[in-house]
């Protein structure tokens, strides 16, 4: 039997993420991956958030992204455009980019970290034990792993294997996607009328993109070139000389959420935990936030520096976190609805996000800007993302991400040098030295009281703020990165 202190089932954007943070921390890690190469089906989601090239940054790889995607205001609430050129990110923009090439650019940076794939496999069941979980594969094989994470999507065969409930609501409307060639140039861009919302759009090989609504709900059967053109007819009057799918998938408002995200050594992360309407385009980036959430927290627990009850924070802060998305998702398909008394309330919420309050408020939700974990009271810096401020340290000129690239905490000192001390921590914990003279800033709640002294998280995320003393720090290193070494 093979061993690997973390298996993860499932090698899509969620799974490599988390692969590439355990492998980060020196975790023995390996993904069971059904697909024999990386290649993807269809283009699926179509790009990142701010937050999401950011957590990206923070592991010195967005520039691969960037490069090969195209920078824009994506951000949108029910085709409401939300602009964020002024919130104070270094990334204060999203990213167009399929899929197929988020996950080359990941699966590319995981291999770089050596982590092994399974291809070619699924993962068929599991027996949890006190030290371990045995995993079984659909080619017989059996692995023995300290954790089980689930990244196998929505219909998650390690959730229901692990019996975690899924609670959440029916789907209400289905809709078809495809990719496809036409003999006629069709009227490109969305619809919204009585029909409901629906569209076709070029893509970057000629195809078209087409995005149909169903007429009924429910449908199990695999949708083929026939469903497409009775869609289009529907819609559209005509078929556009349809012809030549090259993929041709089926989606829905189904909106639910894993009641826990944990059972003793299995987790689940990304669609496995959430599922929800792709409008608004948050899936993928929740899920790959997900895994950087949880990466760091397993990682020390398995090396031994944290206890198991670390784990149990990653329920607490990344669930509420995806029931907002769900409540989002919701609200958006109910707006994308064409009835009369319908337009007149995305008539009022448009002219409400021209308003500078409520479209950083909602452009803060979409772009997962303003995610804020409750780690207590005290400084808004707390619980919040960390800025990418430019710092000037005795190394030289350092950028606040530049310090998180191997996903090591850091005690940031911006006071009086040499005044914080956990040299018990000091293998785990990075110490800064340095000097910041600009203004603090924070997407939405706009400046705040300069900090001397910030603990980071792996995540990036703020875990204690210092008021010139160590008065919690202590306290604070402990709770998230383990009890002092003994001298």
């Amino acid at each position: 039997m093979t061993k690997h202190a973390v298996v993860i089932a499932g090698g899509g954007p969620t799974g490599l993420m988390l692969a590439g943070e355990l492998a980060l921390s020196r975790v023995d890690v390996a993904i069971v991956e059904r697909r024999a190469t990386q290649e993807l089906s269809g283009s699926r989601a179509g790009g990142l958030h701010s937050r999401t090239i950011e957590v990206l940054d923070q592991r010195g790889i967005a520039e691969r992204f960037l490069t090969q995607g195209k920078v824009a205001q994506i951000g949108a609430f029910s085709m409401n455009p939300l602009d964020i050129s002024d919130f104070p990110t270094r990334h204060n923009y999203g990213l167009a980019l399929w899929q197929h090439h988020i996950e080359r650019i990941l699966a590319a940076w995981v291999e770089e970290l050596a982590v092994p794939t399974y291809r070619g496999r699924d993962v068929t069941g599991f027996t949890q034990a006190d030290t371990h979980v045995d995993v079984e594969l659909s080619d017989g094989r059996s692995l023995r792993a300290k954790y089980l994470v689930g990244c196998d999507g929505g219909r998650s065969l390690v959730r229901k294997k692990a019996g975690i409930d899924f609670p959440g609501w029916d789907p209400s409307t289905s809709y078809l996607i495809a990719e496809a060639d036409m003999a006629e140039a069709p009227s490109f861009g969305m619809r919204r009328d009585e029909k409901g919302t629906y569209g076709l759009g070029k893509m970057e090989d000629g195809r078209v993109r087409v995005v149909l609504r169903e007429e009924r709900v429910g449908q199990v059967n695999e949708p083929a070139l026939h469903d497409l053109r009775e869609a289009l007819i529907a819609l559209y009057g005509r078929d556009f000389g349809l012809h030549n799918a090259t993929w041709i998938s089926r989606f829905t408002d189904m909106t639910r959420q894993a009641a826990a995200y944990r059972d003793r050594r299995v987790l689940l992360a990304g669609d496995a935990a959430h599922v929800h309407s792709p409008v608004g385009g948050q899936g993928l980036n929740i899920g790959v936030q997900d895994a950087v959430n949880l990466g760091w927290k397993l990682a020390q627990v398995v090396n031994g520096t944290s206890p198991e009850s670390l784990l149990d924070t990653y329920h607490a802060e990344r669930h509420p976190v995806g029931a907002r998305v769900l409540r989002t998702t919701m609200a958006q398909t109910a707006l994308n609805r064409g009835d009369e008394r319908m337009e007149a309330v995305r008539e009022t919420l448009a002219e409400l996000l021209k308003m500078d309050e409520p479209r950083k408020r909602y452009a803060g939700i979409m772009s997962g800007l303003d995610v804020h974990y409750d780690l207590g009271s005290g400084h808004p810096l707390l619980g919040r993302r960390m800025p990418d401020l430019d710092l000037v340290t005795e190394n030289g000129p350092r950028r606040v991400f530049h310090l998180l690239h191997e996903a090591r905490p850091v005690l940031l000192n911006l006071g009086e040098p040499g005044a914080l001390d956990i040299t018990p921590w000091a293998d785990r914990v990075q110490r800064v030295a340095a000097r910041y003279a600009g203004v603090w800033e924070l997407p939405v709640l706009g400046a705040v009281a300069a900090p001397t002294a910030v603990l980071i998280r792996p995540d990036g995320h703020v875990a204690w703020v210092g008021d010139g003393t160590d008065q919690g720090l202590r306290d604070a290193v402990t709770t998230w990165f383990g009890p002092p070494t003994a001298p």
